[in-house]
């Protein structure tokens, strides 16, 4: 065995974004003290895991229950909703943006939730480790925009992001998307069923009604108040 296969090097990725934003509260760094790593849904970053060792979720949440992914759960209004609603499934959460993960973490605390884990870093990362054919439903909600058409490529709905969604993805999963840019509808419409997806779409109430289980999220609020028009699509994995 070569050196390079012993101790293999993590890809080069791009990371567009914030990290950190304005100081945290002494609430929220307790919260990312005493929390974080118990909300952990294993090793998920190449120094802890290099040789990209599959995630047991039966062994994270403790059964064979479904397993749910969200990508950039923001201030994690949504993530824990649905953890609350939903008790008997688990939900895995990925952001990088640290005051966003403190802020789901004090939710968390309110909620009581027990069903959710927590990765504060990029979903490429997670989705590396996680089985093939293993997640039930993902969630890609008010996305950045990166507005500037040379940064589309940046935006999650690309072949960088969408194949390996794709992998982790069971056969009929669903993957919504929710976003207040045209343009983000655009790209999405034509991106995302190129690459194992299908648009479950039969008339404009299915893109401009919220899902029944939808809880309005901040950024949505924000947009509404901008006026804004939020879209709601529907991929089903084929």
């Amino acid at each position: 065995m070569t050196d390079s296969e012993k101790h293999p090097q993590a890809p080069w990725r791009n990371f567009y974004g914030r990290r950190k934003g304005k100081g945290l509260r002494d609430s929220q760094e307790a919260y990312l003290e005493e929390d974080l790593a118990g909300l952990s849904p294993g090793a998920v970053d190449w120094d802890a895991n290099p040789h990209r060792t599959p995630l047991d979720l039966p062994k994270v949440f403790g059964d064979d229950r479904d397993v749910w992914l969200e990508v950039g759960f923001g201030g994690g209004e949504h993530m824990v909703h649905q953890a609350v609603q939903n008790p008997d499934v688990g939900i895995i959460g990925c952001e990088p943006y640290i005051n966003g993960v403190a802020m789901l973490l004090g939710k968390i605390r309110k909620a009581g939730a027990q069903n959710l884990k927590v990765h504060p870093g990029d979903a490429r990362d997670m989705m590396d480790v996680l089985p093939e054919g293993s997640i039930s439903r993902a969630f890609l909600l008010y996305p950045d925009p990166w507005p500037k058409k040379r940064h589309h490529r940046r935006r999650f709905v690309t072949e960088e992001h969408l194949v390996p969604l794709a992998r982790v993805l069971k056969k009929g999963a669903i993957f919504r998307v929710a976003t207040d840019i045209p343009d983000y509808v655009r790209q999405s419409l034509e991106e995302v069923p190129r690459y194992g997806f299908e648009w479950l779409a039969e008339g404009p109430s299915d893109w401009r009604q919220p899902w029944g289980d939808w809880i309005s999220t901040r950024y949505e609020q924000k947009a509404l108040r901008e006026d804004r028009v939020p879209h709601y699509l529907t991929f089903r994995r084929v």
